[in-house]
């Protein structure tokens, strides 16, 4: 075990920086769908839970048949493993936003109402700022799934901790295993706990 990490650290490090790649390219692309799936359920109740449920539906889907599904039309590596973590994403990061911003309090938005604040102005300037720590708690979530998908991503081609995992499996290598498996559980955690401190300190009525 350490014999191996002596000798392949330099590998071991490269597939992690591309994982990490892998993930937060893929948080970029979630973050800006979500962002305009969620400005357009902001404004119909309807509309919102249709999107959900759509949404849920695709969450159910094992990640493995969503690869499958995609690989005919987008090929395997990259695009296809980004394309299926943004798909994924969609769920856990609306949700979030969504309970975010309907969580905010009543008396608040009426008063902006009554000073004549228009829709979007009421969004930008008083729902996500007060939605801010729901909006952390659904990026936390988000990420720390896909660092667990893509890990599988690399199934496909996509590269990454997976692929060292997947190597050792296929070659029978114990130590490629293990290395594999606690640096992807430690990249997860790692992103867990420092969101959920930024969470924590978006509480309300927490001092600056």
């Amino acid at each position: 075990m350490i014999d191996y990490i002596m000798k392949h650290y330099d590998d071991l490090i490269a597939a992690t920086l591309e994982h990490l790649l892998l993930v937060l390219l893929a948080l970029v692309i979630s973050l800006i769908v979500a962002a305009a799936l969620t400005i357009l359920c902001s404004y119909s109740k309807a509309a919102s839970n249709v999107t959900l449920g759509l949404l849920s539906m695709v969450y159910s889907i094992p990640s493995l048949a969503m690869f499958a599904l995609l690989i005919p039309l987008t090929g395997l590596g990259r695009t296809t493993a980004v394309t299926v973590l943004v798909v994924y994403n969609q769920y856990l990061l609306l949700r979030n936003f969504l309970a975010g911003l309907e969580n905010v309090d009543e008396s608040i938005v009426e008063a902006a109402v009554g000073m004549g604040m228009a829709p979007m102005q009421l969004l930008f300037k008083i729902k996500l700022p007060l939605a801010k720590k729901a909006i952390i708690a659904g990026i936390r979530i988000a990420l720390v799934a896909t660092v667990s998908i893509a890990t599988i991503a690399a199934s496909i081609n996509a590269g990454g901790l997976g692929a060292i995992l997947f190597d050792g499996l296929r070659t029978m290598n114990y130590a490629k295993i293990v290395w594999g498996s606690v640096l992807s559980a430690l990249l997860a955690i790692s992103i867990d706990v420092l969101l959920r401190l930024l969470e924590k300190k978006w509480e309300p009525n927490t001092p600056p």
